[in-house]
C-alpha cells in the first residue's frame, strides 16, 4: 500500500477555520434560541438548560459511534484505502440509525421523572420534559447528521458540513421564532417549540447530506457491498464505546452537579450556569474546531505511519487553541455584563450570578483548551479509554466532589462554580502526560483495517 506524502494531507488551519465557522453558525442559532426563551423568563431559560443535559446524555451512544468513525475513517484515509472508508461510514450509519431509534423510547417515556431530579419548580420542570420528549422524536436524523459530518471530516471534507450546517441555520431561525412565539400560523409552544424548530431543521439537513451522499456527492463515496462484517462493528464499537462512557460519565457528572446548584442555591443559579455556558460557546465552538483539526491529522498521519507528524499535529492544534480560546474568553469576560442584561433583561439576581460565571469561565478557557486539542488528538488516533479516565477523575472526583463540599459547607454559589477551576487543571495535566507519553501511536494497526 503507498503511503501518501505528509504534505499532501491538509493544514490545521485549512481544517479548524471551516469546522468553527460551521459550529460558530451553529451558536449563534443557539444564542438567537437563548434570546427568544430567555425573553419568557428565567424558568424557561433553566428548562432548557435541563433539556439540553438530558439529550446529551441520551446522545452519549451516538457520539461514540461518531468517534470510533472519526478515528477509522481517518486511518483509512491516511492508508489510501478510500473503499474501506466508505464502507466504515456505512457500517457507522447503520448503527447510528439502530440506536438512534432505541433511543427515541426512553427519551419519551422518562423525561418527567429525569426533568425532576434537578429540584427545579413543576413549571420549570413541566417545559423541560416536553423540550426532552421532542427532541428525542429527531434522534434519526441527529444521528444521521453526526455520523456524517464526522466521516466526511475525518476524510479532510470540512467545507461539505459547513455548507450544509449553514443551510440548516438559515431554516433554524425562523421555526424557532414560528413554534416558540407562534408566529405565521404555527401555535405558541414556548421551550418546546424550540426543540421542535431545531428538530425539523435538522431532519432537512440530514436528508441533504445523506441524498448526496449516496449520489456520490461527497469526498467519502457511498460503497453498497462489503461494509457488513462483524470485525468491523466490532472495530468500531471498541473504538467508540469508551468514548461513548466518557459522555455518560460526563452527563452524570453534570447532572450531580446541577443537582446541587438546582436543589441548593435555585432556579436564578441555574439558570446562571445555563446562559453563561452559552455566552461562552463561542469558545467551546474555537475548541471544537481544533479538536476535529486535531484529530483527522493525527489519524490520518498515523494510517501513513508517520507517527512524528502525528505528534506534531497535536501540539499544533494545542497552541492555536490556547491563544484563540483565551484570547476570545478574555473579550467575554471584558462584557459579560451587557450580555447577561441583553438575554435576561431586568433579572438583576440571574445577571449578577450570570456574570459571575461566565467571568469564571472565561478566565479557564486556556485549561479547557487542553480538553478540546489533546483530547481530540487522543480519539483521533483511536486512544478512547484515556479520555474516559480523566474525565472520571477531573469531572467526578474532582468538580463534583469539591462542589458537594462547598454546598454541605454552605459557601455561596461562585465556590462551586469554582469547582470547575479544579476539573481542568486535573483533566488537562493527565491528557498532557498521556499525549506526551506517546503509547497512543499504537492503539490502532493499519492492517487491522483490511477488511474488505
Amino acid at each position: 500500500m503507498v503511503t501518501k506524502d505528509p504534505t499532501e494531507r491538509p493544514g490545521i488551519w485549512g481544517l479548524a477555520i471551516p469546522s468553527i465557522a460551521a459550529n460558530l453558525l451553529y451558536s449563534v442559532v443557539a444564542m438567537v434560541q437563548m434570546k427568544f426563551v430567555g425573553s419568557l423568563g428565567p424558568e424557561a431559560v433553566a428548562a432548557i438548560g435541563v433539556g439540553q443535559r438530558v439529550f446529551f446524555a441520551l446522545q452519549a451512544v451516538l457520539m461514540a459511534i461518531s468517534a470510533g468513525t472519526t478515528a477509522l475513517v481517518a486511518r483509512a484515509w491516511g492508508a489510501n484505502d478510500y473503499d474501506e472508508a466508505g464502507r466504515v461510514t456505512m457500517a457507522s450509519l447503520a448503527l447510528g440509525a439502530v440506536f438512534g431509534l432505541v433511543l427515541t423510547i426512553p427519551g419519551i417515556l422518562a423525561a418527567t421523572p429525569v426533568a425532576s431530579i434537578f429540584g427545579l419548580d413543576d413549571e420549570t420542570i413541566a417545559m423541560a420534559s416536553a423540550n426532552i420528549r421532542w427532541m428525542s422524536v429527531f434522534n434519526v436524523a441527529f444521528a444521521i447528521n453526526m455520523v456524517l459530518g464526522a466521516a466526511l471530516r475525518a476524510a479532510g471534507d470540512v467545507w461539505s458540513p459547513l455548507w450544509i450546517g449553514g443551510a440548516v441555520n438559515v431554516v433554524n431561525i425562523p421555526l424557532l421564532y414560528a413554534f416558540i412565539f407562534g408566529e405565521w400560523g404555527f401555535p405558541a409552544m414556548g421551550v418546546a417549540g424550540a426543540a421542535i424548530g431545531g428538530g425539523i431543521s435538522f431532519t432537512l439537513g440530514g436528508l441533504v447530506m445523506l441524498a448526496l451522499w449516496l449520489k456520490q456527492g461527497f469526498r467519502v463515496k457511498y460503497v453498497s457491498n462489503g461494509w457488513f462484517r462483524r470485525e468491523r462493528f466490532k472495530r468500531l464499537l471498541d473504538i467508540g464505546y469508551p468514548a461513548g462512557l466518557e459522555m455518560v460519565v460526563f452527563q452524570i457528572g453534570f447532572f450531580v452537579f446541577l443537582m446541587l446548584v438546582g436543589n441548593f442555591y435555585g432556579t436564578e443559579a441555574f439558570a446562571a450556569y445555563n446562559l453563561g455556558t452559552n455566552l461562552l460557546m463561542v469558545c467551546f465552538v474555537i475548541g471544537f474546531g481544533f479538536s476535529i483539526a486535531g484529530s483527522t491529522l493525527v489519524g490520518q498521519s498515523l494510517g501513513a505511519d508517520d507517527h512524528a507528524g502525528a505528534a506534531r499535529s497535536g501540539w499544533r492544534s494545542l497552541i492555536y487553541a490556547v491563544a484563540s480560546m483565551g484570547s476570545v474568553g478574555a473579550l467575554i469576560v471584558v462584557f459579560a455584563e451587557p450580555l447577561a442584561i441583553l438575554f435576561l433583561g431586568d433579572e438583576p439576581e440571574t445577571v449578577a450570578r450570570t456574570v459571575e460565571m461566565t467571568v469564571l469561565m472565561g478566565l479557564v478557557t486556556p485549561l479547557l483548551a487542553i480538553e478540546f486539542a489533546i483530547g481530540g488528538a487522543l480519539r483521533g488516533a483511536g486512544d478512547t479509554r484515556f479520555p474516559l479516565v480523566a474525565t472520571i477523575i477531573g469531572l467526578i472526583v474532582v468538580r463534583c466532589g469539591w462542589a458537594a463540599i462547598f454546598t454541605f459547607l454552605g459557601w455561596p454559589v461562585i465556590w462551586v462554580f469554582a469547582a470547575m477551576v479544579g476539573e481542568y487543571i486535573v483533566k488537562g495535566a493527565l491528557l498532557l502526560w498521556r499525549f506526551r507519553s506517546g503509547r497512543w501511536k499504537t492503539i490502532v494497526v493499519n492492517k487491522d483495517l483490511e477488511l474488505a
